[in-house]
């Protein structure tokens, strides 16, 4: 596996916004689909944004479409969740997670063998 390390989370007002980042480590990142999930207490870790190996092709959650970005920096390891406007529902843990085999973006969750700890996200209203 490749190790994950996710950071960036933290306590916002709604409207505002945080950059997460997720660090690699053991591997090359540019082999891997990226993805990001949440998971609320209580609640099934959910798709938020998925990228290609180049970043060519992206994919994001209805709920999360032009409000947030997902990015990589291959030359870093590094893959990114820009979000703006956040609201109260954007509540959760985020995940960072990769995937070796696939191609193209995959929103399920068992598709991705290697996964960060996850960082707190909580937006106040």
């Amino acid at each position: 596996q490749v190790q994950l390390v996710e950071s960036g989370g933290g306590l916002v007002q709604a409207g505002g916004s945080l950059r997460l980042s997720c660090a690699a480590s053991g591997r090359t990142l540019s082999y891997y689909v990226m993805g990001w999930f949440r998971q609320a207490p209580g609640k099934e870790r959910e798709f938020v944004a998925g990228i290609t190996r180049s970043g060519g092709n992206t994919n994001y959650a209805d709920s999360v479409k032009a409000r947030f970005t997902i990015s990589r920096d291959n030359a870093k390891n590094t893959a990114y969740l820009q979000m703006n406007s956040l609201k109260a529902e954007d509540t959760a843990v985020y995940y960072c997670a990769a995937a070796r085999y696939p191609l193209v973006v995959i929103t399920t969750a068992n598709a991705y063998e290697s996964w960060g700890q996850g960082t707190q996200v909580t937006v106040s209203s």
